[in-house]
């Protein structure tokens, strides 16, 4: 069956995110913009994703929690995991293994750690963007470890991407997939980087406010709609 996904949205633990973006607001208007599966991946953590989970299991939103990776190159990769205990292991220690500065509230934002009734529990002290010490070359096998799986985010922007910092993907990061932020650049970026033709495309939205969220328009194609058959086509050779 054909599913309607978005794996790349930020809650207000994000910097640079919106206080809007609580579990409940966020994982609504995935079911309003008819959303089947969306992917919690917050700047390197995964603290929000027990409240989305438990929202959407009361709304009839699949959650995958997940991470948006900042690596040692500044290249951002998503992370997704089958199992919340699994992310939060990650979490823990991506927290061990990245640069540590006080976050200016002023200036990035807050970064709120809520619970699925949209109370803040928790606040990160520590501002989340900056380069954890996990190189791209090691990302897929570090999540993997984990139980999860690893792929380039946004390959097609001008910064902060595999292809802006590396101009390549290296077939030893052992990706199955791609995320790009606009479709129309597909197949130029094919001509250009022939590696594309061997992994599955994502389109997300990336979103860090609720009017970034977009309508329901990709699908992937699953035997079911969890988090494992998610990760198992995401994370399987294209044939």
């Amino acid at each position: 069956m054909q599913y309607y996904y978005d794996l790349h949205l930020h809650s207000c633990l994000s910097p640079c995110g919106d206080m809007d973006m609580t579990p409940n607001n966020l994982v609504n208007m995935a079911k309003i913009l008819g959303l089947d599966v969306i992917a919690l991946t917050d700047h390197n953590t995964s603290l929000n994703c027990e409240a989305a989970i438990k929202v959407g299991e009361e709304v009839g939103v699949l959650v995958i929690p997940g991470m948006e990776l900042t690596t040692s190159e500044d290249i951002h990769a998503v992370c997704l995991f089958p199992a919340l205990e699994k992310a939060l292991a990650f979490s823990e220690y991506v927290d061990a293994n990245r640069i540590k500065v006080r976050n200016k509230a002023e200036i990035y934002g807050r970064q709120v750690i809520m619970n699925e009734n949209d109370e803040e529990i928790g606040e990160i002290e520590h501002l989340l963007l900056p380069a954890s010490f996990i190189s791209i070359m090691d990302a897929y096998s570090k999540a993997h470890e984990f139980g999860g799986i690893c792929y380039p985010a946004h390959i097609d922007r001008d910064s902060l991407s595999i292809l802006s910092v590396l101009g390549e993907i290296d077939p030893y990061c052992n990706f199955k997939t791609a995320e790009l932020a606009d479709l129309s650049k597909l197949d130029e970026l094919k001509k250009q980087h022939p590696i594309l033709e061997t992994l599955h495309i994502v389109n997300c939205s990336d979103a860090h406010y609720l009017e970034n969220m977009r309508d329901a328009a990709n699908t992937l194609e699953l035997p079911e709609l969890t988090r494992e058959a998610v990760l198992d086509f995401l994370d399987s050779p294209l044939t």
